[in-house]
């Protein structure tokens, strides 16, 4: 069978990489082009050149799916038989509300690259609403860092094109198991070691509630690369009589073990458009705690929300001191069909025919 759908991902590693799989799984006629999950900075900026070399000429081909890693106007350039093509672009997140930490440490090409593969787009999705409007609020205010000719109402342009399709979590069945109440407090952090997801803030609190003389055990498994926040290694010190599991979980099965023992999946990002470990996290019965920002307040009940990093500590400690109101029936209700593959299966297929 000839393929008619392609499918391009420049940074091929955690949830870019699990909704290839599942497309090309469930969809037949999909061929597709990845790259290693490294250097993000070097994939957002020179991976078109990369594609254009080794996608193959055919005329079979109908759609084109790629992640907004992509400069995708980049890529129509240097393959102008790729224009014709049905181009959907997918915003696992957006540039231009990502956190630095100076001004000057923010470059103006990542998210203008965003902005001008929109324009060559045909459909634009977002997996949250949270992710479309921060984008599309934005696109004039980013633009403004142009020192001049700074062309405008370029929003009013991408608009119509974008639409909502939350991301596709394939949850594994499995069967919960009665807890031992006298075990400690387990708390999870399962994001990647980057600083957008803010783990200074994180030890922070885990540093305080060892000063409180809190009884907890905790988990650390979000993947890493090659540059390492130093916290880590300060935490991995500080923290070592409490660390249960500590690392990147190689095994899904592991990663999987490591949330169904957990009590408690802690986040403190500063930038996260969906958040596929926190659901995963929820569904495998961990009591979610989120921030009153970003996309948590679209996903997760208020019961699961906090405002400000004192009120985090404070139900922590609760936690600590009473494992048991954060376990069994004592834990949020969250409905997670809204964000499953089994309900989201049928718009994929539609959005890729």
């Amino acid at each position: 069978m000839e393929p008619k759908v392609l499918i391009i991902e420049p940074f091929c590693g955690g949830s870019h990489k699990q909704l290839v799989a599942l497309l090309e799984e469930t969809i037949p006629g999909v061929v597709s082009f990845g790259m290693k999950p490294q250097k993000w900075h070097w994939r957002m900026r020179t991976s078109a050149l990369y594609f254009s070399a080794v996608i193959p000429r055919t005329e079979h081909l109908r759609t084109l799916f790629a992640s907004s890693v992509l400069n995708l106007a980049e890529l129509v350039g240097l393959r102008p038989d790729l224009a014709n093509l049905r181009k959907v672009l997918y915003f696992h997140e957006n540039q231009l509300v990502y956190p630095v930490r100076k001004h000057q440490d923010r470059d103006f090409q990542y998210g203008y690259n965003q902005i001008v593969s929109c324009l060559v787009a045909d459909v634009i999705v977002f997996n949250s609403r949270f992710n479309m409007n921060s984008f599309l609020s934005n696109i004039q205010s980013y633009l403004k860092l142009m020192p001049d000719y700074r062309p405008k109402d370029l929003a009013d342009q991408i608009r119509p094109k974008c639409r909502v399709l939350y991301y596709p979590v394939d949850f594994p069945s499995y069967a919960s198991s009665a807890v031992d109440e006298t075990k400690l407090l387990h708390i999870v952090w399962p994001h990647r070691w980057e600083h957008d997801k803010d783990p200074d803030t994180f030890f922070s609190v885990l540093f305080q509630l060892q000063e409180l003389d809190c009884a907890f055990n905790v988990s650390v498994i979000g993947q890493s690369y090659e540059e390492i926040p130093k916290i880590f290694s300060d935490a991995r010190r500080k923290l070592d009589a409490h660390i249960l599991t500590w690392g990147y979980q190689e095994s899904v099965e592991d990663y999987y073990r490591v949330l169904q023992d957990a009590d408690v999946a802690v986040s403190t990002a500063q930038h996260e458009f969906f958040g596929v470990a926190m659901l995963e996290s929820a569904h495998f019965g961990c009591y979610p705690l989120c921030p009153n920002q970003l996309v948590y307040p679209e996903i997760f009940p208020e019961e699961c929300i906090y405002r400000t990093i004192p009120q985090l500590v404070k139900k922590l400690k609760y936690f600590c001191r009473n494992p048991s109101a954060c376990r069994n029936d004592r834990k949020p209700r969250i409905n997670l069909k809204p964000f499953s593959w089994k309900t989201l299966k049928d718009s994929y297929i539609k959005l890729l025919h």
